[in-house]
């Protein structure tokens, strides 16, 4: 059973930082890819972020490159988001999502079939 378990949410000031952790238990695969995906109230959840597990190839949204970077440590089987130059219009609750091997598209929630709870990001005016 793989779990995830994100933390590093919060409130913070347009221009500010954070980095997102998604700790995942146990996955039992010798291949999968990790991504972010985000929601916010009202819209459909978004994709940020992705990276292979096993060569660290990432993808991201337009919205976020050059600000956002993901990245993974093996040995602890996290994968982090740190958010720089952050604006309002990233304000959404961000979701980890795990799965097997490497799905055609990386952007496509659909593709994934582990999550977890969510962390919400504010970013204030």
């Amino acid at each position: 059973q793989v779990q995830l378990v994100e933390s590093g949410g919060g409130l913070v000031q347009t221009g500010g930082s954070l980095r997102l952790s998604c700790a995942a238990s146990g996955p039992p695969f010798s291949s999968y890819i990790m991504g972010w995906f985000r929601q916010a109230p009202g819209k459909e959840r978004e994709f940020v972020a992705a990276i292979m597990w096993s060569g660290g190839r990432t993808n991201y949204a337009d919205s976020v490159k050059g600000r956002f970077t993901i990245s993974r440590d093996n040995a602890k089987n996290t994968v982090y988001l740190q958010m720089n130059s952050l604006k309002p219009e990233d304000t959404a609750a961000y979701y980890c999502a795990l799965e097997r091997g490497y799905p055609t598209d990386a952007s496509d929630y659909a593709a994934y079939g582990y999550w977890g709870q969510g962390t919400q990001v504010t970013v204030s005016s």
